[in-house]
């Protein structure tokens, strides 16, 4: 295990793979894409990062599903996934990587307490082979509306270098 910070490991990864990312970000509001572009160098892996807060930049920018909205709310497994999916596309990157959740110090539910997140991502498999693949995670953090946002924001890189780490391994 290394002591560099995880935006730069997720960079190193990335670069060795000579893979790229997009983020789609709705509760950390660019905090990921931030990290991502504090490393010298992160043009030659990273892509962009879109700050989605509403349903309608939802919709508007990644094409989650109005349906999903509807049924499931901006903070669900559902439109985490279709978020990466969606930023994923219309990046043209191999992975994208989507946060969505409640930074408090107000929104939650019993269902859904402040702190909850899911976090998606999403691998883009060459054309025709059926090996794209997204996963989502549910988190709960704890702290201030900045201690949850920067917490969101770690676990969304680890997630990504996690599943960079399994994809290199297949």
């Amino acid at each position: 295990m290394t002591d560099d910070a995880i935006e730069v490991r997720v960079g190193d990864a990335l670069r060795a793979q000579g893979e790229t990312v997009a983020v789609a970000e709705s509760c950390t509001g660019g905090l990921v894409g931030s990290l991502l572009t504090d490393v010298p160098g992160s043009s030659d892996y990273f892509d962009r990062s879109v700050v989605t807060y509403s349903y309608d930049a939802k919709r508007a920018l990644l094409a989650v599903n109005r349906e999903s909205l509807d049924e499931h709310g901006a903070v669900s497994d559902q439109v985490a996934r279709e978020m990466a999916r969606g930023v994923r596309d219309t990046a043209d990157t191999t992975w994208g990587v989507a946060t969505t959740g409640i930074a408090g110090p107000d929104g939650g539910t019993p269902e859904k307490p402040v702190g909850t997140v899911f976090i998606g991502v999403s691998f883009a498999g060459e054309w025709g082979t059926g090996t794209s693949e997204t996963t989502v995670t549910r988190h709960q953090f704890e702290g201030t509306r900045t201690d949850i946002k920067r917490h969101i924001a770690h676990q969304a890189l680890s997630d990504l270098l996690s599943a960079i780490e399994k994809r290199k391994t297949l």
